[in-house]
């Protein structure tokens, strides 16, 4: 996801369940559904594009992926007109039936709890960071490492944000005031991406790019796949889109492509840019979090930390509201078929309950799998339901029941044919890639 201005999907499914008409303009749909693509995945670009094998490879997987995340996003606009229904699950679950409608709900909590996991992991490299740029105006020491002390920790600093800051926020049934920070995200990306240009005509040698390993290009398909999960979670906005579209004044499905092709060429080019110059700044030395690679001194990147730590602090809750509305549904359904009847103080504890587990859960995965790869792998595999499956299968059954020519059903459906056995690919080439790593790890 997260991903990452994501509040406005609250702030739409909301509008959109209580039927409010639609108002949404044209430049606020293509900015919405840019704010929601754009996140913390612009950090991981870098390595991704060191990981392809070069730049002239990672480009044209990016390309090639772009086809189908900008038709994932126009099949779910349409699957959302024909079906009359406003939220991701809704419209599966009325397209493609209740068992595929349960699947999505499953991948749908589960993408956003890997989700919050990889923003806490930012968060605690960013507090690394920190520390040590704090350690350094505080004794003036030249040192990047602070002798260790338990409270020195940076897994014990996010502990406490956890504790102290992302609980009270995660709490409350309803996080409106969080709506009005998602903008954080958008300008935390657009930061980072002039910041790193700027690092790299800046640097006072450009060696690192012209060395043969950084110009020979890709080793083997495996190199050139392995890049598929990051471009996935970093173009993931498909959740929002379907509530994005029905908000809109004009729905027309044409003008919907037209909103998709310009809000996914806007994130093309701030993702490229940031991943082509922050790998030949640092070429086969970048980090997975393009910000450590950079010294904790830089007054430059210190900005970005501090954009990026705010900006997912702040959208965390209302990650966890999105996941924590799944689960607490169930229970309450669960509730309600057994006792009849569902009390509030029951709601209140439930609410509670689930939030502290989240929290707890995804802080101990992002202190025990520190590296930011390792999330996005898992995420990106996960991503291939929203924006490749899910979309593919929302295509095939709607040509069954939509009066169209043959030719135009055929075609169609053999595109979603090709984009779900595509998306199963991705899903099975992630996951599996994303275990092996973390089982060589441990």
């Amino acid at each position: 996801m997260e991903e990452l201005a994501r509040g406005s999907i609250s702030l739409l499914a909301r509008s959109a369940s209580h039927a409010d008409p639609p108002r949404l303009g044209s430049f606020g749909a293509v900015f919405i559904l840019l704010k929601s693509a754009l996140g913390a995945g612009l950090l991981n670009f870098p390595w991704a594009f060191e990981k392809a094998g070069g730049v002239n490879t990672a480009i044209g997987v990016e390309l090639v992926s772009l086809v189908f995340l900008i038709s994932g996003v126009v099949i779910l606009g349409y699957a959302s007109s024909v079906s009359r229904q406003k939220t991701y699950q809704d419209v599966v679950r009325e397209v493609c039936g209740q068992a595929v409608g349960q699947l999505c709900e499953v991948c749908f909590c589960f993408n956003l709890f890997m989700i919050s996991v990889a923003f806490l992991v930012v968060v605690q490299d960013q507090l690394e960071k920190l520390c040590i740029s704090f350690y350094e105006t505080v004794t003036g020491s030249g040192e990047t490492e602070m002798p260790y002390h338990w409270y020195t920790d940076q897994r014990f600093a996010l502990f406490v944000v956890c504790v102290i800051i992302i609980l009270p926020l995660s709490i409350p049934k309803e996080i409106g005031i969080q709506k009005y920070t998602s903008v954080l995200g958008t300008l935390a990306a657009s930061y980072l991406c002039v910041a790193v240009i700027v690092k790299y005509y800046l640097m006072e040698s450009h060696d690192v790019i012209i060395t043969p390993e950084h110009s020979q290009g890709i080793s083997s398909w495996a190199s050139m796949f392995s890049v598929v999960p990051t471009i996935c979670f970093g173009f993931q906005c498909h959740e929002a889109c379907i509530a994005i579209y029905s908000s809109m004044e004009n729905q027309k499905i044409l003008h919907w492509v037209v909103i998709s092709v310009i809000s996914m060429f806007f994130c093309l080019l701030i993702y490229t840019l940031t991943g082509v110059y922050g790998f030949m700044t640092f070429g086969r030395d970048v980090a997975s979090d393009i910000l450590m690679s950079y010294p904790g001194n830089d007054v430059v990147m210190i900005i970005a930390r501090l954009l990026f730590g705010i900006s997912i602090i702040t959208i965390y809750p209302i990650i966890l509201l999105l996941g924590r509305s799944v689960l607490l549904n169930l229970m309450l359904r669960i509730r309600r078929r057994r006792l009849g009847i569902v009390t509030h103080s029951f709601e209140s504890r439930c609410r509670v309950v689930l939030t502290v587990i989240w929290i707890a859960c995804t802080l101990l995965i992002a202190m025990f799998v520190p590296d930011m790869a390792d999330v996005i792998n898992v995420i990106g595999g996960i991503s291939a339901f929203f924006i490749f499956i899910f979309p593919g299968l929302c295509l095939v059954f709607t040509m069954q029941t939509e009066a169209v020519s043959v030719r135009v059903r055929r075609v169609l459906t053999v595109w979603g044919v090709i984009t779900v056995v595509v998306g199963a690919f991705i899903f099975g080439q992630a996951t599996t890639l994303a275990i092996i790593e973390i089982c060589q790890k441990f």
